[in-house]
This record gives C-alpha cells, structure tokens and sequence, in this order.
C-alpha cells in the first residue's frame, strides 16, 4: 500500500473553521481519492464522508485508517451527471483539493447548509512549468479564476503561487462560507 501523503498546509490552516462549520452538517470531500483529507479530519475528531468514483481507492482509504477512526465514504460519479448525491443545504463543509470539474460548481453552493465552509485547492496553469501534475487546461485554473467561480459565496482567504514541501504545485486556494437564508423572517 502506498505512503499515505500529508493532509495539504492549507487544510491545516482551516483545520479550525472546518470544526466549526461541521456543528452545521457533514463535513464532505469531494474526489477525496484515497483519503489523506478525509482520514486527517476523522483524526481530528470531525464527522467526514469520503465521495470518489473509484471503488478501489475507497477500499485502499479504508483499509489505510486506524480501527478507531470514525467516517463514511460513498461511492458516486461527481461528474456523469455533475451532481453530488446529497441533500441541499446539508453540508457544515465542501472540502476539494487537487480536483476540478467545473460543471460541479453549482452543485458544490448547493449542498453547502446556511454559513457552511469551502476550503478548496487545486492546479492552476502554471503548474504545466512542474515537471508533474495535471496538463489538460480543463483541470486547470486560469489565474484568479477560483473566486470567480464562487463569487456567490463570501471569500474569507485567497491565495495563489507555488507550495513549499516535497512536491511543490502551482496552486489556487479558497476558502469561503455561504450566504446565511435571506428573507427568513424570524419570532421572538
């Protein structure tokens, strides 16, 4: 079984608000892969689903995790439809790293629940100068494209360059909360 690699600086630096905003709903990530966000928010203490379409590195997160871990993983293809299959507005937290399926966007603000978090991080178009990565411009981000892409949701940190570390990447990161329900009228 492969090395498990590090939970990315920028999910540690959220660690914090992603707590918080699991209070909300599930804590989801999308394309988690084999897992290194998912099992480090599980190691945290935080209520985590694992999506991925690919039945073998959800087997490879399951069988990485210690017995006293606690998530859910489902498996579901994010883009055939682009869809995500839960509810609207249950998620506390979307969590996306080194993942980009635009048509996913809308359904990403969907399931997001009133004052629930994105912490997202993928490629960008420089990373075609590194000698590894994604090359195909449709997982790539043009330069400030991802808070464009969320301009709905309240961005709380931006930012975009090369990572420190054992494998550096030519990143984009956001993290943002959606809008509270508006035109809610409340009693007292």
């Amino acid at each position: 079984m492969p090395k498990r690699s590090p939970p990315s600086e920028f999910f540690v630096q959220q660690l914090d608000r992603i707590r918080a905003a699991s209070r909300l709903g599930a804590v989801v990530d999308l394309a988690c892969g084999r897992g290194r966000h998912t099992l480090a928010a599980a190691e945290a203490g935080i209520p985590i689903v694992g999506i991925d379409r690919n039945r073998n590195l959800l087997a490879e997160l399951h069988a990485a995790a210690q017995p006293t871990l606690t998530f859910e993983t489902i498996l579901a293809d994010l883009e055939n439809p682009s869809e995500i299959p839960l509810r609207s507005g249950c998620c506390g937290a979307v969590l996306v790293f080194r993942y980009l399926h635009r048509p996913l966007i809308p359904a990403i603000q969907r399931v997001l629940a009133p004052g629930g978090l994105l912490v997202y991080e993928t490629f960008t178009n420089d990373q075609r100068a590194l000698e590894s990565g994604p090359r195909n411009p449709d997982h790539l981000l043009e330069s400030n494209e991802l808070p464009e892409l969320f301009s709905e949701l309240e961005i709380l940190d931006h930012w975009e360059g090369l990572t420190s570390g054992d494998e550096p990447a030519q990143v984009a990161r956001i993290s943002a909360r959606a809008g509270r329900l508006s035109g809610v009228a409340t009693h007292h």
